[in-house]
């Protein structure tokens, strides 16, 4: 076991690569932070700007725009610049996406901070295109697989923190009670600029070997007749498609959970309220965490609060982590493509009872949506560059170009909720989850391989 362990972090030379994959994984840990803030600043625009769900979506599409145009530069400067240098580039274009924010809050018009939104987006997926094919390569290439979502578990930390840090800056009130969250919005991006810069820093000076990996499919093969083109293998094609769906279906949840949770939750004791009011008096830094979650609706009727939505959608990002942990330690045991498909089947039940609206109980499938997510984009991202070599690299800016597709679910689900309402919307991620679930299933007979 001890064996097996190391293996993970040991190159094909024997060197220890744990330091680099430690450092690796601090990104996933950054850009899960600033999605998680992305998807409370939607409420948080409806509200200021009087928005319907579809066009507060606009922050998604922005986001996901952002990764759309610039997945394929990215892969590009990655050939070129190696792991080190697609890494720095895309630190770099966070940081001015973040400053950027400082002005925008001076315009406070929405295309502003849309902007900065995007110009984020663009350096996340520098990080993205050359961090997650990295971890693949960072030792034994059995536990490609368990080590991406090893390090997708630091994603789900910051997912974790991003709705929280969202809450405080984004639903801040002054003393009168006046929501003061587009005045204070800019301060957590100014915070990641400057840490982004520190890490910049750090990698310019830490050793970041490139790693060449595998070519399973012969694809530099000068042989004639050798298949050069990674569109012909139907296991990197096909999750192509199965990421775009994946990322569709994971925004559209997470971008209207506050929605979803106060508009759809069943009528809230006034004992829950009363509990939390006496805690919120007497706890310090506790109570004012969790002051404010309830209030009475125009029909007097008790419901989460925007603040109490935002602090509840960490409750699903933690089931979130605790999917991607126990999910790295079952694709130790199991086939990553079966429990791929298992995972997409549980998340079509899931979607399908919160349509239903069976009260607390569709409230619960809401989280338990969370951690059947959990393991979905990295064990996609692994299937699909199985066996490709130096193309890798190449192909993984195909599948992060796939993140497009978080771009547009949102909007059509926001329809879906405006025509009807949010729990009706989780029809359209239960079709997502299908395909998932079928590119799991058959990945095997896709790949020609028998497992990852």
């Amino acid at each position: 076991m001890q064996k097996s362990k190391a293996g993970m972090f040991i190159g094909e030379h024997g060197q220890s690569l744990l330091f680099t994959f430690i450092l690796v994984s601090s990104l996933f840990l950054l850009w899960g932070l600033c999605n998680g803030m992305i998807d409370v600043m939607d409420k948080h625009f409806q509200d200021e700007l009087h928005l319907t769900k579809a066009q507060s979506a606009w922050v998604q599409f922005a986001h996901y725009l952002g990764y759309f145009l610039m997945s394929l530069p990215a892969g590009w400067l990655a050939i070129k610049l190696g792991y080190k240098g697609g890494i720095i580039a895309g630190l770099l274009l966070v940081a001015a996406g973040g400053f950027w924010f400082i002005p925008a809050t001076h315009i406070a018009a929405f295309w502003a901070f849309l902007a900065g939104v995007c110009a984020i987006a663009a350096g996340l997926t520098f990080l993205e295109t050359v961090a997650n094919p990295y971890t693949t390569v960072l030792g034994d290439p059995r536990f490609a697989a368990t080590r991406i979502n090893l390090a997708q578990s630091c994603n789900g930390v910051g997912w974790i923190a991003g709705p929280i840090v969202g809450s405080i800056f984004f639903y801040s009130k002054d003393a009168a009670g006046h929501n003061t969250g587009t005045q204070t919005l800019y301060i957590p991006y100014v915070a990641v600029a400057f840490a982004v810069i520190a890490l910049a820093v750090i990698f310019f000076f830490a050793s970041v070997p490139d790693i060449k990996t595998e070519d399973d499919y012969l694809l530099d093969d000068a042989t004639p007749g050798a298949s050069h083109s990674i569109w012909k293998h139907p296991h990197f094609a096909l999750a192509v498609a199965a990421q775009f769906l994946y990322v569709a279906a994971q925004a559209g949840i997470f971008s209207f959970i506050i929605n979803y949770l106060t508009s759809e939750v069943p009528p809230i004791p006034a004992s829950w309220n009363a509990t939390m009011a006496n805690v919120s008096a007497h706890a310090g830094f506790l109570g004012n965490w969790l002051g404010g979650w309830f209030e009475a609706g125009k029909t007097g009727i008790l419901s989460i609060s925007n603040k109490g939505a935002a602090n509840l959608a960490s409750v699903g990002f933690t089931c979130f982590l605790i999917g991607r942990v126990t999910g790295a330690g079952l694709l130790r045991r199991f086939s990553a493509h079966k429990v791929l498909g298992l995972y997409g089947l549980a998340n079509v039940a899931m979607t399908l009872l919160v349509f239903f609206k069976l009260g607390w109980l569709s409230v619960g499938c809401v989280f338990l949506s969370y951690f059947f997510m959990s393991i979905m984009f990295p064990t996609i991202f692994a299937l699909g560059i199985f066996g490709l070599g130096a193309r890798a690299k190449k192909a993984s800016a195909f599948i992060v170009m796939a993140i497009m597709g978080g771009a547009l679910l949102p909007k059509l689900m926001g329809y879906v909720a405006d025509k009807f309402d949010m729990s009706r919307g989780f029809i359209v991620p239960m079709f997502c989850f299908a395909f998932v679930a079928f590119y799991g299933f058959n990945w095997s007979r896709f790949s020609k391989a028998r497992s990852l």
